[in-house]
């Protein structure tokens, strides 16, 4: 038989299907079993439970006071079972994970395109409030997942002013914690007192034409998201329209496009970590995102989404203890993406 351009490309086309069939599909379909995934959140807790190294985000004065000692997991799974331990009902602020969910709306309101061309999604490998990491790109782009490429998401979400634009934002992380959730007023203050290196990137950004809106006002919503209250129980409910493709486990709503939600967990596998977002890849292999207020969401898809609470971190504002968690469960329950 003759092979022509069309066939060989059919019989290409052919092969990546079988490919896809025989790596994709078992890691989606063998889904952890009830029994296994309460025995690993409890053996991750009992492991790190004990050891606590790294120190509270002490540059906002609000975090430096949360009692280090919380250490809370959960675990939720794309047909809505709950998995717990420890201090899982415990408010602390939201902080970068917040990020991650601004970065959804603003796919969903604006498309992926505007997105790339607007803000930008290449890791900086720099720390998550570096100016220098936009200094040295010459397209002066950033990344969703670090201050600069944070503050000008805020700044194309729809809303004529700050009132409409934050009722809209903080309607959609409701939507995803299936519960209506507050501001910390104490975390907001302090953060809205210490924000001037924001504020400098903001203006840096606004010399460039990478920012799209008022500075005070997207620097002030911006700051408000950060300060958002939530428990670790939240942050998996939260994550796991992620896992489960878009539609929420709880509710059988659909928030997301499939297609949004594969891109946003891209930008979590290359930045969610900052610049220990490759080591995370290497060790761990599933999509996450930090906070320096203790938080960690990882993500398996079509597995499981998980949460962890512990306020001490790394040099790069990493929770120590819910890295170690969150590692210990991947391996546990075989869920590394790769």
């Amino acid at each position: 038989m003759k092979l022509t351009h069309y066939t060989v490309s059919k019989y290409a086309l052919i092969s990546l299907q079988i490919l896809v069939l025989v790596f994709v599909s078992p890691l989606h379909a063998k889904a952890p079993q009830k029994i296994q995934i309460q025995t690993v959140i409890d053996e991750a807790y009992n492991k790190f439970s004990q050891q606590n190294p790294g120190k509270n985000a002490d540059y906002i004065p609000a975090l430096a006071k949360v009692d280090s000692a919380y250490f809370g997991l959960a675990l939720v799974t794309p047909d809505g079972k709950i998995y717990t331990k420890g201090d899982v009902d415990q408010s602390f602020s939201i902080q970068s994970i917040s990020k991650v969910f601004t970065l959804a709306l603003a796919m969903e309101e604006k498309g992926a395109q505007t997105i790339l061309d607007k803000v930008g999604v290449n890791a900086t490998g720099l720390a998550f409030n570096s100016v220098t990491a936009i200094e040295q790109n010459p397209a002066r782009s950033v990344n969703p997942l670090v201050n600069a490429g944070a503050m000008a998401t805020v700044s194309l979400l729809d809303g004529s002013n700050d009132k409409a634009k934050w009722s809209t934002l903080a309607a959609w992380y409701d939507k995803f914690a299936n519960r209506q959730l507050s501001v910390l007023q104490d975390v907001y203050k302090s953060e809205s007192d210490t924000n001037s290196h924001n504020r400098a990137i903001a203006e840096l950004l606004v010399s460039y034409d990478r920012f799209y809106g008022d500075v005070d006002l997207n620097l002030d919503i911006y700051t408000r998201q950060c300060s958002v209250a939530v428990t670790a129980k939240d942050l998996a409910i939260m994550a796991s329209v992620f896992a489960n493709n878009g539609v929420h486990p709880l509710t059988g709503k659909r928030l997301m496009s499939s297609d949004n939600v594969a891109r946003v967990l891209a930008v979590m596998t290359t930045a969610g970590l900052y610049e220990n977002s490759g080591q995370w890849a290497y060790q761990v292999g599933l999509p996450a995102k930090s906070g320096v207020g203790g938080g960690i969401i990882a993500v398996s898809p079509g597995q499981f989404s998980v949460a962890v609470f512990s306020p001490r971190l790394d040099a790069a504002g990493n929770s120590i203890r819910a890295q170690q968690a969150i590692d210990y469960i991947a391996e546990q329950l075989d869920a590394n993406v790769f």
